[in-house]
């Protein structure tokens, strides 16, 4: 290999490397905007919508990276993980909030393997359906992981579905139509640079 494609695939590794971190932290920003909820121990936060965001833009591999990065990160013991939690470190990762946070890479690698960038000028009706399925498909992961540790906290699938699923329901309706028109026009820009 010549100097000169080394040079660029050093160059194409640090851009993907610092985009893998930002990823990293823009969730563990977007945990910090969190609120309690009556009733129940999980807090409503902007995680999952930052998670699918970085899944989308960065793609499968760059975007679950980026959240076993942001993982590791709390897990040391780092302030990345949403406040209203009274768990530190490896044991958020055990608590009510632990199946969230476990399902992130598989949520983020989901929406990045099923959201494709558009090829041609302009936006399709099968491009915003593609970029629905793929951010439903990472919020269901979501929950699905979150109903899971829940369940086995609290032993009960249905007061685990009232404590984790049911109040964030509308939340999520709302994530969908913020993060589609999003994931459309800045998903092609943010691929072809990584």
């Amino acid at each position: 290999m010549t100097e000169a494609t080394l040079g660029v695939r050093r160059a194409a590794l640090g851009v993907r490397g610092l985009a893998v971190v930002l990823g990293a932290v823009l969730v563990a920003i977007a945990a910090q905007i969190s609120i309690p909820l009556p009733g129940t121990p999980v807090p409503m936060t902007l995680q999952p919508m930052a998670v699918l965001l970085v899944g989308g833009l960065l793609g499968a591999r760059l975007g679950a990276l980026s959240m076993i990065l942001y993982l590791a990160m709390g897990a040391a013991g780092l302030p990345v993980f949403t406040p209203t939690v009274p768990l530190l470190g490896v044991a958020r990762l055990l608590g009510p909030t632990g199946g969230y946070l476990l399902a992130y890479p598989v949520a983020a690698f989901a929406v990045g393997a099923l959201l494709t960038p558009g090829r041609r000028p302009g936006v399709s009706t099968t491009q915003w359906l593609r970029a629905a399925l793929a951010v439903f498909t990472g919020l269901v992961l979501i929950h699905l992981g979150g109903l899971a540790q829940l369940a086995i906290l609290t032993g009960d699938l249905s007061a685990a579905a009232r404590f984790g699923t049911i109040p964030f329901l509308l939340g999520d309706l709302l994530k969908l139509a913020v993060l589609v028109p999003i994931l459309i026009k800045l998903t092609p820009t943010i691929r072809a640079r990584l």
